[in-house]
């Protein structure tokens, strides 16, 4: 026989959430957005700034390979005393010699060094690929830790609300256990969630306190206190909607562009190599002048100069098949950063398009989920009025309480994938880049 509860029960799910998000709003007053989170980073995280300090060596570096082809001059100067005493007849000479000497040179004709300019080059737009990959990394790094936080702290919300509402089922089990209208069965059912929801009360936040630590230290800052979601939220669409215009972008990733510099390097180590046959031609000059002073009994005294300007042509005859073998292998390295690139390119392409799905997949669960909110809400509403009239039992309650909280947990957990992946699929497709985290930034409450 159906059993009815004489008590009026009092929960509202839609008010204790209210009331937990005026409890989080009361305590995000000098909360931080995700820009000004993101510009902190800048300037804090330490694998960012190292890859920046290589992008801005590799300027001074690439400068040094160009003065292969600059002109080159040095001075070199002496002084020596010297005396002479010879037998015989000779007389002893004595006195001191000094000399000094300008010399310059500059290379007319060496492929070699051309060759190597242009690797540099390579290498220069190489780096500033690396520190747009860095760049990236640093964005996801920042939002994915940002978002973390949120979502604790929206998983430990439910978490209490949950216990709360089953504190308050668990209290109406006794109550009418005590009057007789419930047995004790529904006590122990009531008081074993409640025990369950203490565990993920505490579970929760630990998960809260570990996501806290890693965005203040991606960001440089303690006691951080991110800006939730601007409410009622509102995901915008993915632009373009059409997954072949992502992949066609991914051709000019960072990565992709680096593996393409990569094999444009090895490219020219060949060419590097094949000029080890060929001459190379320098214009050479100089100025000397020699001056001797003191008793000199042959030779000069006094100063002399020399004035010489001319070309010096080098050309290698043999250099015991050294030439022909560093060819070959650079021939066989060359196919190796081809098919690096191409691996590279698969690669980026197959990551798009996961990224991509994952994005359009990510959106659907959350209109899912949404649906499913107002369902649950529902479902507990006429699940509690039933329990009421007595055509329910206590464990319904608890289980729709649990499935109301857990599609709300989800729901908010799947909006932030939403956003995070949004921004994975532009790092696969190569465009990911700061004015992404201002797009992001503008979700959050002002």
């Amino acid at each position: 026989m159906p059993r009815r509860s004489p008590f009026r029960l009092n929960f509202r799910p839609r008010a204790a959430l209210a009331a937990l998000a005026a409890l989080a709003a009361s305590g995000t007053a000098s909360a931080q957005n995700l820009q000004a989170l993101y510009d902190a980073a800048r300037g804090y995280d330490a694998t960012y700034l190292a890859a920046r300090a290589q992008a801005d060596s590799a300027t001074y570096a690439n400068e040094q390979v160009k003065a292969l082809n600059r002109p080159s001059v040095s001075v070199s100067a002496s002084t020596a005393r010297f005396e002479t005493n010879e037998p015989g007849d000779f007389p002893t000479a004595n006195g001191t010699n000094s000399d000094a000497q300008l010399s310059a040179l500059q290379p007319l004709y060496n492929r070699t060094n051309s060759v190597t300019i242009e690797q540099s080059d390579r290498a220069y737009q190489a780096a500033m690929a690396d520190l747009a990959l860095a760049e990236q990394d640093l964005i996801l790094r920042v939002t994915e830790a940002y978002f973390n936080v949120l979502a604790a702290q929206d998983a430990l919300g439910t978490t209490r609300a949950n216990k709360t509402a089953i504190a308050e089922q668990l209290a109406s089990a006794k109550r009418n256990f005590e009057v007789g209208t419930a047995t004790i069965t529904d006590t122990r059912e009531a008081q074993a969630r409640y025990d369950l929801a203490i565990a993920q009360e505490i579970a929760a936040d630990n998960d809260l306190s570990v996501a806290r630590i890693a965005l203040d230290r991606v960001a440089g800052r303690q006691g951080v206190e991110p800006t939730p979601l601007a409410t009622p939220v509102q995901l915008p669409p993915v632009a373009p909607s059409n997954m072949e215009p992502w992949v066609s972008q991914a051709e000019v990733s960072p990565a992709v562009r680096k593996a393409r510099l990569a094999y444009d390097v090895a490219t020219l180590e060949t060419e590097k190599a094949r000029a080890g046959h060929l001459p190379t031609l320098d214009a050479v000059g100089s100025y000397a002048a020699n001056r001797n002073t003191g008793r000199i009994v042959s030779g000069i005294e006094g100063t002399t100069k020399q004035a010489r300007i001319g070309v010096q042509l080098n050309l290698p005859l043999f250099a015991g098949f050294s030439v022909q073998n560093r060819i070959r292998e650079t021939l066989l390295l060359e196919e190796r950063s081809r098919n690096d690139l191409e691996a590279t390119r698969r690669t980026a392409d197959q990551a798009t398009r996961q990224a991509f799905l994952t994005v359009q997949s990510g959106a659907a669960t959350v209109r899912a989920l949404e649906a499913a909110e107002a369902s649950n809400q529902l479902a507990l509403e006429a699940t509690q009025l039933g329990y009421k009239v007595g055509v329910r039992v206590n464990i319904d309650v608890l289980n729709a309480q649990t499935q109301l909280y857990t599609t709300q947990r989800d729901l908010q957990r799947a909006r932030y994938d939403v956003i995070l992946n949004t921004l994975r699929l532009r790092q696969a497709a190569g465009t990911l880049n700061p004015a992404d985290v201002t797009g992001a930034n503008q979700l959050v409450r002002p």
